[in-house]
């Protein structure tokens, strides 16, 4: 596998890894150029969530988001504690002042540039780092044009490496339609009820602000829900299953065979079971 060509997994094999599936679609786009140009808009954030050795590995495109569940000891409480979130990834949302600063300060002479993307970082989304694709007149007959000077994006990941301490309970990964619905800390509160519990939650908020229930929200056909939630992807990363425990008495951690719990809210059945 590509870690394996790499000599092994680490940081920079990450972003080569990265870099390399930019690169592939950037190709798709070249050969599509004439027959679909419109395809130098499409695009999509990435989360990556890895676990070797001891090492969590997490890195990310956008704004989906990966948290760790992590139980902490509190002075004067009997039993194992209470377990806490600690967000391990950047939202690079342009929502988020600091990530539209950093776009700003690489056009100092179009201030409103930040209105062209929603995310700073993605896979793909040609259009908006190749300005010469999004100038060219054959792209421009479908949809507006955006006069670019230089790139607004790029997809350069954001990195952690985290050593896996006993402690660690889980990782939550999961798209930002979810996050948009629920903090981190209620996301970790719930996650020891599942993946599809966390999905109900945000669906039952969303249905909420559009004055809805759960029930008739459920029921929506895909290609129109977008229209009142994002899409919700979950991934629960249990670290601390019998087959995969992390124990204090040894050096290293064997987390290779933790279970994970997966769902999302395009699931063709959208029944309840928990």
């Amino acid at each position: 596998d590509f870690a394996t060509e790499q000599g092994g997994l680490s940081a920079e094999v990450i972003r080569k890894a990265f870099s390399a599936t930019e690169e592939e679609f950037l190709q798709i786009v070249k050969r599509s150029w004439m027959a679909q140009p419109e395809i130098a808009s499409a695009g999509s954030c990435c989360l990556l969530g890895i676990v070797s050795d001891d090492l969590l590995y997490v890195a990310n495109l956008g704004d989906s988001r990966a948290v760790l569940g992590r139980r902490v000891s509190v002075a004067g409480e009997k039993g194992n504690g209470r377990v806490v979130a600690e967000r391990l990834t950047t939202d690079h949302n342009v929502g988020v002042e600091e990530v539209r600063k950093e776009v700003e300060a690489r056009h100092p002479d179009d201030a409103k540039i930040v209105i062209h993307a929603r995310v700073s970082r993605s896979i793909g989304d040609v259009y908006l780092k190749k300005p010469e694709m999004s100038r060219d007149p054959l792209f421009q007959q479908f949809g507006t044009p955006v006069p670019l000077k230089r790139a607004v994006m790029t997809a350069e990941p954001s990195v952690t490496v985290r050593k896996l301490n006993p402690e660690d309970m889980f990782l939550i990964l999961a798209t930002d339609g979810l996050w948009e619905q629920l903090s981190d800390e209620a996301a970790v509160d719930m996650v020891q009820g599942i993946a599809r519990r966390l999905v109900r939650a945000a669906l039952q908020e969303a249905a909420k602000k559009r004055e809805m229930i759960y029930k008739d929200i459920t029921k929506i056909e895909k290609g129109v829900r977008r229209y009142f939630h994002d899409d919700i992807t979950v991934i629960v990363m249990f670290l601390d299953h019998p087959s995969g425990r992390l124990r204090a008495k040894a050096s290293s951690v064997d987390c290779v065979s933790s279970p994970a719990d997966i769902y999302s809210s395009s699931n063709g059945s959208n029944k309840d079971h928990s």
